[in-house]
Formats: C-alpha cells, sequence, structure tokens
C-alpha cells in the first residue's frame, strides 16, 4: 500500500505536490487474487440476474465508472494534471477514453486540509487501478467527464450561485474544493453499499466492501471538516438536491440534533444503499440519458 507523502518540501501555496507525483509512478502492493473470467452477477432491480444479463464485471466497471470522475477531481485539485493515459485506456480493453472538461490546482492555504487532500488523491487513483488490474481487458475506458458545467448545475439547483450566469468553481479554494468532494463521497458510500450486496464473486465483494470503507474514511473526514468550517448552510443545500435526486436516501451535515453529522445513515445506523438508477440519477444531475459529470453517459453495460 501506499504511504502518505510527507508535506517536507512546500510548494510556492505550502504544498508539497512534487513528493506525490512520485508516488503515482509506483503500483499498490500485492492484492487479492480474483478470477480472471467474469462470474454470474445478481440483479440490480428484482429481475434474476439472467434476465437482465447484468454480471459481477458489470457492476464492477459501473464502480470504475465513478472511480474516474474522483480520481480525476482530486488529481486535477491536488496536482493540477490528469491521471496518466494508461489509468483511463487500454489499446486492448473495452472503448477510447474520453475527454475531461475543467479542473486545475487548488490554491490550498491549509495545511491540514492539503493532507486531507493528498491523501484522497491517492486513494482515488488506487482505486482506479485496483479495479482496472482486477477487470483486465474488460475493464471500460474513462467516459467523458464535465468537471465545469456539472458542478455549475448543482449549484444552480443548490442555490449556491444566485443564477446561470455564475459560476461555481470548486477548484478555486479550499472550501469550495471540499463542497465539490462532499457531493462525490457520499454518493460514493452509498454506490458501494449498494453494489455489494449484488455480488457473487467473494473475492469481488471482499474487495468491493474494502473500499467502501475507505470511501466512508473520505466522507467521513470532508463532513467533520466543512462543520468545523462553518459550512453546513452550503453542504445541507447540496444534501437536499441529492435527497431530490437520489430517492430520499440522504442525511444534511447538520440538524436540530446535531451539528455536524460526520454519518449519515438510516434508523439502524446503516449506511444507506443506493440503487445504480438512484447513483446516476444524481451523477447524471437529473438527466435520464447522461450529463452532469457524465455528458455522455457512463461506459458499460449499466449507464
Amino acid at each position: 500500500m501506499h504511504n502518505p507523502v510527507a508535506l517536507t518540501e512546500p510548494t510556492q501555496d505550502g504544498v508539497n505536490r512534487r513528493a506525490l507525483i512520485g508516488q503515482f509512478g509506483k503500483t499498490a502492493a500485492a492484492v487479492m487474487a480474483v478470477g480472471a473470467a467474469a462470474t454470474a452477477g445478481v440483479a440490480l432491480t428484482s429481475l434474476p440476474a439472467e434476465a437482465q444479463g447484468i454480471t459481477d464485471i458489470d457492476i464492477l466497471n459501473f464502480a470504475l465508472n465513478l472511480e474516474y470522475i474522483e480520481a480525476q477531481y482530486y488529481i486535477r485539485a491536488f496536482l493540477g494534471r490528469g491521471l496518466d493515459a494508461t489509468d483511463i485506456n487500454d489499446p486492448n480493453g473495452v472503448g477510447n477514453a474520453g475527454f475531461v472538461l475543467g479542473g486545475s490546482a487548488v490554491p490550498f492555504k491549509t495545511a491540514s486540509i492539503a493532507a486531507y487532500a493528498q491523501k484522497i488523491t491517492i486513494d482515488e487513483v488506487n482505486h482506479v487501478r485496483f479495479l482496472r488490474r482486477v477487470l483486465g481487458k474488460a475493464a471500460v475506458a474513462q467516459p467523458n467527464i464535465d468537471l465545469l458545467n456539472s458542478f455549475n448545475a448543482l449549484a444552480l439547483a443548490a442555490k449556491l450561485v444566485p443564477d446561470a450566469n455564475t459560476q461555481f468553481n470548486p477548484f478555486a479554494d479550499e472550501v469550495s474544493f471540499l463542497l465539490g468532494a462532499f457531493i462525490f463521497e457520499d454518493v460514493g458510500v452509498t454506490a458501494y453499499a449498494g453494489a455489494a450486496r449484488l455480488l457473487q464473486n467473494k473475492d469481488y465483494l471482499d474487495a468491493a466492501a474494502s473500499i467502501l470503507a475507505i470511501e466512508a474514511y473520505h466522507a467521513g473526514t470532508v463532513r467533520t471538516v466543512l462543520g468545523g468550517l462553518g459550512q453546513q448552510a452550503a453542504a445541507n443545500a447540496i444534501s437536499a438536491v441529492r435527497a431530490s435526486a437520489g430517492n430520499g436516501k440522504e442525511q444534511p451535515l447538520s440538524s436540530a440534533n446535531l451539528s455536524v453529522n460526520t454519518s449519515p445513515a438510516d434508523s439502524d445506523s446503516l449506511a444507506y444503499r443506493r440503487t445504480a438508477a438512484e447513483v446516476l440519477n444524481i451523477v447524471y444531475v437529473g438527466r435520464s440519458t447522461g450529463g452532469g459529470f457524465l455528458p455522455n453517459q457512463a461506459n458499460g453495460t449499466i449507464r
């Protein structure tokens, strides 16, 4: 596994990005052995898997689409560049990599926030590499990703900006970056929670559970930091939009009982489990045939 990179060589804005570049040149240590062939999956609805043609490989590729979005967001925010070509495309794999619109290095001023961004970046890039390694030639290439208009649409829906002529740039400063991260992290947790029980291959299930745990750490960190910065109102507005798009499976950052809700959960304190359709409705920003963060839909069977 990668170790976090110490912030020992500050750049002009106080953040060591050069050390992290070296980290991305290495691969993760040994990972569990998984079967190369696709195993029979289970349905994303109540219908039998064979009636839909959905397999474990399809479910992992759906997760890979989400990881592409997160990894591209964080690596651009921290390093000011995108994923390596080998991380988004395989000439012998499925499809050709699409474009990424938007994104730039965030001018971090707070060492702790920069450190959080650094670690989350490492994790999300590793998730892409891990899933691609597990899927092998079955891995879908990165879809087209929009990190510009998507945020503007969500910010407008959440009333974080006054009108459609005002842009919301999540890369402009630390707080904007954290609000952008807040959009992703809870979606990732609920997506993995929803997909885990659909997997038949126990090695795949184990991997999905492990990724879910890391995503939950990210989500809790982002919520905690936003609460400490007094961003409850903005985060709650984003939660309301997600709740509308994601079938109500949501809790805000703050409520009458909690000033900072670090772990949104149902009445049994279990993570919400979103279906693929609910996740895509959020990612597509309410559009049914692609839009939002994936303007031309996800790649793969589940789209």
